[in-house]
């Protein structure tokens, strides 16, 4: 495996240092939301600025990078990016915040699309892989390790902002110094909503639903901590243990979805998501290594729905629709997320911080009734058997690095050839 990444080394560092920053600048606005006297919903529609920018971004950063090239594209966005970080220090005004989210959104999404496009060009195809693996690792990593600084922080001062935009700069440092030829940017079709629907209902269910949710914990998941009275430190252990028991739980739940029925897979983990959500409700901030054995739990479910949804739409779709159908379904899952911090914002506003696990418990919920519906109604055998592969929501670049999308019926799916847009 090191091999593989060896000569992506750059890439996969400058990921590292974004990654980090961008953990560190979630969790920072949270609170400091909360110092600036932000009531639940308005930080909620300001954190789903956010998310409307990612989903902008995904149409208008292909058109650049191919236009200046992915080491320009990356100089750009890095200061677009450290620009809006410091920003947000200087100007926290609601209406300020959230048109800085968008373009923090649209800029982010530009930086994850050239690293991952750069990653797709460079992995050779018998390791796509284990790239796709270290790169999962990275992401989940330096979301981590943001948290782990936001614990030394104070959110209340200019220092972590500083630090944010520091990291992005540093991040630019390896890619803009890379030596690897800068690849083409191929065009990413996407299939029309209702064909995905048609072809995996559960899926298209799942992406949006698990959306809903996991937009919510991103966007809110920090100001529900401090809603309940946790400090800095405790705040970043939460969200930081949230997101060790998302990398934790996806070997094992994925095993699982492979062997049977990924509805049933998905119904199940859907189920207990939504029960530790309701106990983590009931819980409150009464007992708190309770709260963060909750929290470690339900990262462990929810980080694995969308990767178990992605795996469930490629089990039915042919191999010439593969990346187009991954596509799509990335642009459900970020309507979702676009959605949710504005639901649960207004809902925590009009019920307490205990509305948000109890938005997360309906979302899962539904999503559960949903999955084990489709099971109970019809039973399908898999047209184009995939394999589960850990992963989280960034662009349909990254999806481009799964081996399914590249496969074809005349290699058995064993080998790797690049789709044609």
């Amino acid at each position: 495996m090191i091999a593989a990444v060896r000569p992506m080394a750059a890439l996969l560092a400058g990921a590292a240092l974004l990654l980090t920053g961008s953990g560190l600048l979630g969790s920072t606005l949270a609170v400091r939301g909360q110092i600036e006297s932000y009531d639940p919903a308005t930080f909620g529609l300001v954190m789903s600025a956010y998310f409307v920018g990612f989903l902008l971004g995904t149409y208008l950063a292909p058109n650049l990078i191919r236009r200046i090239g992915h080491i320009r594209a990356f100089a750009f966005y890095s200061s677009l990016v450290a620009a809006t970080v410091l920003l947000h220090a200087i100007r926290p005004e609601p209406l300020a915040w959230g048109l800085l989210r968008a373009l923090t959104g649209v800029a982010l999404v530009g930086l994850y699309t050239v690293i991952e496009s750069w990653l797709n060009a460079a992995a050779p195809a018998a390791q796509r892989s284990q790239v796709f693996a270290v790169y999962m690792a990275v992401n989940l990593g330096g979301l981590a390790l943001g948290q782990v600084l936001f614990g030394l922080s104070d959110p209340a001062s200019f220092v972590p902002f500083s630090l944010v935009a520091v990291l992005v700069c540093l991040a630019a440092l390896p890619v803009t110094a890379s030596r690897m030829t800068q690849p083409e940017l191929p065009h990413s079709p996407r299939l029309a909503l209702p064909t995905i629907y048609r072809t995996a209902p559960a899926a298209a269910s799942g992406a949006l639903l698990s959306g809903l949710a996991m937009g919510g914990f991103w966007g809110l998941g920090a100001v529900y901590a401090t809603r309940i009275g946790l400090d800095v430190a405790q705040v970043a252990t939460l969200v930081f243990l949230t997101i060790v028991g998302g990398a934790l739980m996806q070997w094992p739940i994925g095993r699982l979805s492979d062997r049977g029925d990924r509805r049933t897979a998905m119904a199940l983990v859907s189920l207990l998501a939504s029960a530790v959500a309701i106990a983590l409700a009931l819980a409150g901030d009464h007992d708190r290594h309770l709260l963060y054995g909750l929290f470690f739990v339900y990262g462990g479910l929810v980080f694995t729905v969308y990767p178990i949804c992605v795996a469930h739409l490629l089990d039915h779709l042919p191999p010439e629709d593969m990346l187009s159908g991954c596509s799509s379904l990335l642009l459900l899952n970020g309507v979702g997320s676009a959605l949710g911090p504005a639901i649960a914002g207004a809902a925590m506003e009009r019920l307490g911080a205990g509305a948000l696990p109890g938005f997360f418990a309906i979302a899962f919920g539904l999503l559960a009734v949903v999955a084990a519906g489709r099971r109970l109604l019809r039973h399908r055998e898999r047209s184009h058997p995939a394999h589960f592969h850990p992963m989280l929501r960034t662009t349909p670049s990254a999806l481009e690095l799964l081996p399914e999308p590249h496969a074809t019926d005349s290699d058995a799916r064993g080998q790797a050839g690049k789709v044609s847009a």
